[in-house]
């Protein structure tokens, strides 16, 4: 079997009403995505996304005319690029789509089987007033989420630890909160300067005090020592790592115990072969793998396939935040995924990934 063809299809939403505007200092009218479309010699198809590929067509004849099934020889041929180029482990998840449906197996089972769905817990995005979050908190609630996380802006800490209080007051003690600081990385354009240490433990001792289960990403990825410290004397979990570039980066930070859950995401940054090895590594040292998964559904399903086959946990992070982000604009261009009535996000158990693209969609949003 060798690889025939990869198709970029971009597509663009447009977003109405906006959203994340208050966390991009560069906001976009439209929110880019970019579908892989891996076509094999004898027919078979994989879908890949998370990232938006650009500048992968100087690369795409190094796998045309290679073997699929070949997944650690692929991995390896991205790794080379990712120094010069952009994240395109999309890529490699639209190989597993391959490899699975080969097999005749959906792809979590060649990463262990461990689970067939995990609890999935509300991931926010948008900076809303207290009420608001509440209101929001308890929609998530309702609608089965066990968990909520809650970002936050280190310009704005009152009004975050105010929207969290108001949260817990709404949801009571038997829903977990968790908060996002997004120190660790920043988007485009930021420079402004990251929160010192001893305000990062003043707030996570506050957030302690509301039961917050983990505070992540609350400093720089170089102040491992800070990170340490906060979980020390504040008695709050840290996690981060979401958008590591490489495995070596995110096995030092392991090895250095920066964290208590490791979060690099499958399709944008280590990929999905890497993230077993993280996962494996993190659980060695009783630590922690739930990956982040904000990109779009396909991101979302990758991360799913590798997080339940590696039993991963507490929870598996999924993108909500109604009504500016709901799982139909998240994942508009196939079938999408939410929660069953338990609160769990459950792995589809069609060969490969189990994606199911709507090709009108696709049509539709398809930038000509």
């Amino acid at each position: 079997m060798k690889i025939e063809k990869i198709e970029l299809i971009r597509l663009n939403l447009p977003l109405d009403p906006p959203f994340l505007a208050a966390w991009d200092p560069n906001p976009r009218v439209d929110f880019p995505a970019t579908l892989v479309v891996v076509r094999t010699d004898d027919g078979i198809v994989g879908y890949g996304s998370g990232d938006t590929m650009d500048g992968f067509e100087a690369y795409r004849d190094l796998f045309i005319g290679t073997d699929p099934l070949q997944i650690l020889s692929q991995v390896r041929r991205i790794e080379t690029i990712n120094f010069h180029g952009g994240r395109y482990w999309p890529l490699e998840a639209a190989l597993w789509d391959i490899i699975g449906q080969v097999a005749g197996l959906p792809v979590s089972l060649f990463f262990g089987g461990a689970r067939d769905r995990l609890p999935a817990y509300a991931s926010s995005g948008e900076l809303k007033p207290p009420q608001a979050r509440a209101d929001s908190a308890v929609a998530a609630k309702e609608a089965g989420f066990r968990a909520m996380k809650i970002r936050i802006a280190r310009d704005r800490i009152a009004d975050g630890v105010a929207a969290v209080r108001a949260a817990r007051d709404a949801v009571g003690d038997g829903f977990d909160l968790m908060v996002d600081l997004n120190q660790m990385w920043r988007m485009s354009g930021d420079i402004d300067a990251a929160l010192p240490l001893a305000r990062v433990q003043r707030l996570a001792a506050e957030l302690n005090e509301l039961g917050v289960r983990w505070l992540e990403e609350p400093l720089p990825q170089v102040d491992v020592i800070g990170a340490r410290r906060v979980r020390a004397h504040t008695g709050v979990q840290v996690s981060g790592g979401e958008m590591v570039r490489s495995l070596p980066e995110i096995m030092a930070l392991i090895e250095a115990d920066a964290f208590d859950i490791y979060q690099p995401d499958v399709a944008l940054a280590v990929g999905m072969y890497r993230a077993r090895q993280v996962a494996e590594s993190a659980n060695l040292r009783h630590r922690l793998f739930t990956p982040h998964t904000w990109s779009n559904g396909l991101g979302l399903l990758a991360n799913l396939h590798v997080a339940a086959g590696v039993d991963a946990g507490p929870y598996l992070e999924f993108p909500y935040d109604p009504p500016g982000w709901t799982p139909e604009r998240r994942d508009f261009f196939m079938e999408p995924l939410m929660i069953d009535a338990a609160g769990d996000l459950v792995v589809p158990d069609a060969p490969g990934l189990g994606v199911r693209i709507d090709e009108d969609a696709v049509a539709r949003y398809r930038v000509r």
